[in-house]
């Protein structure tokens, strides 16, 4: 578009830089706000979390008394423990030693005949002076909702304590909760290295995935029978029948 010289051309060609310049910073505007609106529903399901968590949070030493402790997978080297998983069965050991739990659910992936978190989470434990009866194994815990509903659908867990990292263990709580066991966590603490950011980033899709478990509590991969280990190792323990549930 061409303009006349003069006052009226100069007027026309400010009007023109003008909106130009307007339309840009609507446009901006816009993007900033379906920004912020992505950020705010990403971020929600985490907010979830840790407005859901409460209390119910805390260490081996403020843990409340309950029939079980429920200790979730997290790898292995070479067929043992991973450090963040032995830190996990460390505090599993201590909440025994405490006489804070009576039995533990080591629940853990053993999707193929390589690898078996949960034979090597339930040798640790054993290895560690807990009594074999009194460690149980979910070799279906697949990822955290099957974990937790296999506690309470297949096991008979109503009460537990989790153990879990702290980046992870609120989304444990939320679901386990969700599952119907009524849960306190411990979140067992570790350097903030590039193994713990990176789990924390995990933790934001994770929400996401825990609330829609949390609203539509799908059944899990692998459901079968009612298992009698915790039961029994109950028994063992003297604890008696239905003490799952407290």
């Amino acid at each position: 578009m061409r303009f006349g010289s003069g006052i009226p051309g100069l007027l026309a060609r400010r009007a023109v830089r003008l909106g130009v310049r307007l339309r840009r910073r609507r446009a901006q505007r816009r993007l900033f706000q379906l920004a912020t609106v992505c950020c705010s529903l990403a971020l929600a399901p985490s907010a979830w979390l840790w407005t859901s968590a409460g209390e119910r949070v805390g260490t081996v030493a403020t843990a409340p008394e309950a029939p079980v402790a429920v200790v979730f997978g997290a790898g292995l080297f070479d067929g043992r423990p991973s450090p963040y998983l032995a830190h996990r069965l460390d505090a599993a050991v201590e909440l025994f030693e405490r006489r804070k739990v009576q039995a533990i659910l080591v629940t853990g992936d053993n999707g193929r005949d390589s690898y078996d978190e949960t034979d090597a989470m339930r040798r640790y434990l054993i290895e560690h002076g807990v009594p074999d009866v009194r460690v149980v194994g979910d070799h279906a815990g697949f990822d955290t909702w099957d974990s937790c509903t296999r506690a309470h659908r297949i096991f008979g867990v109503d009460r537990a304590v989790l153990v879990s990292q702290d980046f992870h263990v609120r989304r444990a709580l939320a679901l386990c909760r969700a599952a119907g066991i009524e849960s306190y966590a411990v979140g067992v603490p570790e350097v903030r290295d590039a193994t713990w950011l990176y789990g924390g980033l995990r933790e934001i899709p994770g929400a996401g995935k825990a609330a829609l478990n949390a609203w539509l509590r799908p059944d899990p991969l692998f459901l079968g029978p009612r298992e009698p280990g915790i039961p029994r190792a109950l028994a063992d323990a003297g604890a008696g029948p239905g003490a799952a549930g407290g």
